[in-house]
């Protein structure tokens, strides 16, 4: 399968080294703003095609699908121009800025007849059903705690005085767009819509969360979600059942799942994922444009606009307002 990407940083480069673990997967096209830059992209990953014009990238016929890791705030605008010229998008996540703009691209999916998925990795990966699997073992859930705190190395630069773009408000950027979202995405995979949002954050002086929280109440249960891009965690997840927990490593890679009984014994539900876990999602979304399909079960449009309504709802309590949201 032919590909594009539009974005030109360590994502894309992630995407590609694990797409192309796939046969399927051919770069045949970058996008750059700067000539130089899109060649220099090009010839690094042997992409026969440049382009720096996204219209014209549009109506080419050199590729079947984009990929795109752009900034948060520009992903709306150049999914709607692919998908109007019949382009599949895999869309790096946060999607889009907020469910405004998500839902603008859903519909310009189901216009033109082309697949549009949202690229959450850790909904794909095998561990992940291994939990949806084996959610009855711990008999009715009560909570659910996600936890995912990674110190950003750009972190540093901004104490130094320089603002790098993913603590930019402009761009659609922050703590939650950037790293909670891997909480609440498998939140509601699992769990589906929330009746209530109450959040809280510690806002930088650059207009973005540098950490937060969110508390969400279900009819039987209760989620809390804790997040940060200025501070480690090494805690794990959890969903607690009354008949045991099961406790994830990791957030991000879900590389290690146990289940721990409330007897004292455990059961490690892992399986071993042999691949990096962007291969999964490109793999998936390969394997629904041969079929013919439009999103995926998974990472559906459903899932997709939900996740943004919680974080659109989160933002509002906190405070945090992008240039987005004001079009």
């Amino acid at each position: 399968m032919n590909f594009a990407i539009i974005g030109t940083n360590w994502i894309t480069e992630r995407f590609i080294d694990s797409a192309k673990r796939n046969e399927e997967f051919k770069l045949t096209a970058v996008y750059s703003r700067t000539h130089e830059k899109a060649k220099e992209f090009a010839d690094k990953h042997g992409a026969e095609f440049i382009f720096t014009n996204l219209e014209k990238m549009a109506t080419s016929d050199v590729f079947d699908a984009v990929y795109i890791a752009s900034p948060n705030s520009l992903h709306a605008e150049q999914a709607i121009i692919m998908m109007k010229h019949n382009k599949h998008v895999l869309v790096e996540k946060p999607a889009a800025s907020n469910r405004a703009e998500w839902e603008a691209m859903a519909l310009a999916a189901r216009e033109n007849g082309v697949l549009l998925m949202e690229a959450m990795r850790s909904t794909i990966v095998p561990n992940f059903q291994r939990i949806r699997d084996s959610l009855e073992k711990i008999g009715p859930v009560r909570r659910f705690v996600g936890n995912a705190c990674q110190y950003s190395s750009r972190y540093d630069a901004y104490k130094e005085g320089s603002v790098l773009n993913a603590f930019k408000p402009e761009f659609s950027n922050g703590s939650l767009m950037d790293i909670g979202i891997y909480c609440l995405y498998p939140m509601v995979v699992l769990f589906g819509k929330p009746d209530g949002v109450k959040a809280n954050a510690y806002m930088l002086e650059s207009g973005v969360d540098g950490e937060g929280s969110i508390v969400m109440r279900y009819a039987d249960k209760e989620a809390v979600v804790m997040y940060s891009k200025i501070s480690n965690s090494y805690m794990p997840s959890e969903i607690q059942g009354e008949n045991g927990s099961i406790l994830i490593h990791s957030m991000l890679e879900m590389d290690k799942v146990e289940i721990r009984y409330k007897d004292g014994s455990r059961e490690d539900i892992s399986v071993t994922q042999d691949q990096p876990s962007m291969f999964y999602e490109a793999k998936e979304f390969m394997e629904l444009v041969r079929a013919g399909e439009r999103e995926s079960r998974i990472n559906s449009h459903a899932h997709s606009k939900i996740v943004m309504e919680v974080m659109d709802e989160s933002r509002r309590q906190i405070g945090l307002v992008y240039p987005a949201d004001l079009k």
